[in-house]
């Protein structure tokens, strides 16, 4: 019997081994970039100045995160990320669409609002970068 013991012990330490090897690879590994598109794209009226042109802003945004938690947690709370991004975009000027240094401090403004949003929910801003693959305007 002590020895059927001891034989079982053997067998299961190479397994054990293996377990905490395969752990450690995982924790060495850095943690995965994910990019979220938010979808369907933003389509809105912007720069509300008073004049009779309508002006249109056609926006495909998606954000940069790292990690499968992160990417749970901004698909979790993207409808508020919308609803922020929505009223950003909708707050600019003409001036602020047309030129491309305004639309750099757009990107950036954007993304302190998405960071903002996911650290009030989250306690973690999550989001590492706001891209704009598309930003048409009319």
């Amino acid at each position: 019997m002590k020895a059927w013991i001891m034989l079982m012990l053997a067998l299961s330490l190479p397994v054990a081994a293996q377990a905490e090897e395969a752990k450690e690879a995982k924790e060495g590994e850095a943690p995965k970039v994910s990019y979220i598109s938010l979808s369907p794209p933003f389509v809105g009226n912007y720069g509300l100045d008073g004049t009779a042109r309508l002006k249109v802003y056609k926006a495909d945004v998606a954000l940069r995160v790292t990690g499968e938690e992160a990417v749970k947690a901004v698909k979790a709370h993207e409808p508020l990320i919308r609803n922020q991004l929505v009223a950003l975009f909708g707050q600019q000027t003409s001036e602020a669409m047309n030129n491309v240094d305004t639309k750099e401090k757009l990107r950036q403004e954007a993304l302190k609002q998405t960071q903002q949003v996911m650290s009030d929910e989250t306690g973690k801003p999550m989001v590492d970068d706001l891209l704009f693959n598309n930003l048409i305007i009319q």
